[in-house]
């Protein structure tokens, strides 16, 4: 009942990777992204705001159509990537990845720009003052201040990119030891004959590893609200 099979050891380690991949990449855009929503004004900020978090609200499905539409092999981008880069998405666990990047990207970007606008300007205007560089003050002030915030972002990131599934059927398919994650392999478990043990226990440690991807964001936050009091 309990011991998990090669297959399932498989989709899970390639979830993680997946995921783990997927948060780091996401990472610096999603600080740069964050920043520039909280520290800048520009034309269009709304609506860069709403294309950020288009993915939160469109049906998962959708987003993966658009990929494969994109940087499908005969896509607009990746038939160009595939000719002369040799760079090919669908189909591949880098393609997971790079779907459960883009759905995880508003959960990354939310906390880390409510920590950056936490973070109070007349410490990063008193740097200024003493001849850091733009570049410096958010190294050495803004940053290490919203870290929690931070951290908090690439941890819900990282629940979501786990169990991320429309997005990534569509666009890398559900292909076992490629693209096969904890989902979908979920997925293939129901549907054949004699799977309810198997896709139990995948449930089973999926809902492990998202409590525990949930508690720590939440210590996170909290650690950035006693930062912000100056406790």
């Amino acid at each position: 009942m309990f011991e998990l099979s090669p297959t399932e050891w498989t989709a899970i380690q390639l979830s993680l990777r997946v995921a783990t991949v997927a948060t780091l990449v996401a990472t610096p855009l999603g600080i740069a992204v964050a920043w520039l929503l909280a520290r800048r004004d520009f034309w269009g900020k709304s609506i860069a705001d709403a294309a950020i978090h288009l993915p939160l609200v469109l049906p998962p499905v959708v987003t993966g159509y658009l990929l494969l539409l994109t940087l499908g092999r005969r896509g607009l981008v990746g038939s160009w990537l595939a000719d002369h880069l040799g760079i090919v998405f669908a189909f591949r666990w880098t393609g997971a990845a790079l779907a459960c990047g883009i759905m995880a990207f508003p959960l990354l970007v939310r906390p880390i720009r409510l920590s950056i606008e936490a973070v109070d300007r007349r410490l990063e205007q008193a740097a200024g003052t003493l001849g850091a560089a733009p570049w410096q003050v958010f190294l050495t002030v803004t940053l290490p201040l919203a870290l929690p915030g931070v951290l908090a972002g690439m941890v819900l990131g990282f629940a979501k990119a786990i169990g991320e599934f429309g997005a990534t059927i569509t666009f890398v398919s559900n292909i076992p030891g490629e693209t096969q994650t904890i989902s979908s392999a979920i997925y293939s478990l129901i549907q054949t004959p004699d799977g309810d043990t198997a896709a139990l226990r995948l449930v089973v440690v999926s809902v492990l590893i998202a409590m525990a991807a949930l508690v720590a964001s939440e210590w996170f936050a909290r650690r950035a609200l006693q930062r912000m009091h100056g406790n």
